[in-house]
């Protein structure tokens, strides 16, 4: 397992030598300010905008500030093993693609370019309900690799119930369920643009190609886009669930059920009640909730709670390799990671996704050798400090 992903520096200084450098840096948090280079002000500010003035965004990424890795020596790390299983899949890395909607707007290639990528180096890529293709055509991209799908639930159950079942019969394994987006929070750079995809019909792929969906409408979407296009968006915006829904869910589908968006011990207890499998605690990247608490802040309290009985993974701020391994040390089973890839998607499209995923590994991988930790279950809380 030595430099498993580690080499891919030396891969990258041996390319150098005949002219061959990255499709971008290698620096996740520099890939904002060359996207914004890249892409014009709507697309780009959809990815990168948060709500409100930005509070929660900013507090996501002060909280990994807070916490400092203490390196031990002599531990024989040479040979590491970051091997798992989250949730009943197999990972060479507890590392996920975060579910991203409406990859259009950022690369032609779009959701299959980031599926395919995922699906070369192992890990698990998140299809988004919001994606700009169908359920099925990023099933073929993703080929052999682990795929799970996210739900933004809609209201009308039969087409939920339609949407879960082509999910699981094109593979994806684990469903995840977005509980804090039932309606759009107050993002001024969208706003400011005037930019919604959505209503221009972008991230609808997989509405517009479900079948009962389609039977809803008295004109098909291709003959009437405008009102397939409203009656979807009323479908999965502006009613917020309730507890006692979440048995549809199970009823419909056999696989592991994740909430994402839990924050509160109680809400994670209350997870627990209701038989779920997994909890992502994560606050949507800042974009939902202006003046939230960064979800890292939250992490140890919500293990503490419910981690003896449920797997608790971590979304919301991760840019680098250390950045997992605090979400690991405190507790953490896996994170799931969004803008960075999705930059890398507006760079250099399947390759550039690939690079950036590459490289955030081998931020890992030599993170945790030099930092003494060989395997995870070595990165603990003592693997810490708070200065």
């Amino acid at each position: 397992m030595t430099e498993r992903f580690g080499g891919y520096q030396n891969e990258i200084y041996l390319q150098g030598l005949g002219g061959t450098f990255p499709p971008c840096s290698t620096d996740a948090t520099k890939l904002e300010k060359s996207a914004k280079e890249i892409l014009e002000p709507g697309p780009f500010w959809y990815v990168a905008g948060s709500a409100g003035s930005g509070a929660t965004a900013r507090a996501n990424r002060e909280a990994f500030d807070r916490w400092r890795l203490v390196p031990r020596m002599l531990t024989g790390s040479t040979e590491r093993d970051l091997s798992t299983t989250v949730l009943g899949t197999p990972v060479p890395v507890p590392v996920l693609l975060a579910p991203v909607g409406v990859q259009s707007i950022v690369h032609e290639g779009a959701e299959p370019a980031a599926a395919r990528a995922a699906a070369s180096v192992g890990l698990p890529y998140i299809m988004s309900t919001a994606s700009s293709t169908s359920i099925e055509d990023v099933a073929r991209a993703s080929g052999e690799g682990p795929r799970w799908f996210q739900l933004y639930w809609p209201t009308d159950n039969d087409v939920c119930a339609s949407i879960l079942a082509r999910a699981k019969a094109a593979g994806f394994t684990t469903l995840v369920v977005t509980l804090d987006t039932w309606t759009l929070a107050w993002r001024p750079n969208d706003l400011d643009h005037a930019y919604l995809p959505f209503i221009k019909g972008e991230g609808l792929g997989v509405p517009l190609s479900d079948p009962v969906f389609r039977g809803l409408l008295e004109k098909t979407p291709e003959e009437d886009a405008p009102t397939a296009i409203l009656r979807w968006i009323s479908m999965i915006t502006g009613t917020d669930s309730t507890w006692d829904r979440l048995p549809f869910l199970r009823e419909h589908w056999d696989g592991p059920i994740v909430l994402k968006g839990i924050q509160h011990p109680d809400d994670a207890r209350r997870a627990v009640e209701a038989g779920m499998d997994g909890i992502v605690v994560s606050n949507h990247g800042g974009r939902q909730v202006d003046g939230a608490a960064g979800s890292l802040d939250l992490l140890p309290e919500v293990v503490a709670a419910v981690g003896d009985r449920i797997e608790v993974l971590f979304d919301s701020g991760i840019r680098t390799g250390a950045d997992i391994a605090k979400a690991l040390a405190l507790g953490a089973k896996a994170v799931l990671v969004g803008r960075p890839w999705v930059y890398g998607l507006a760079h250099a499209g399947e390759e550039g996704v690939r690079h950036v995923l590459r490289s955030l590994l081998a931020d890992l991988d030599l993170t945790m050798g030099l930092s003494g930790h060989r395997t995870l279950a070595d990165l603990t809380p003592a693997s810490l400090t708070r200065p």
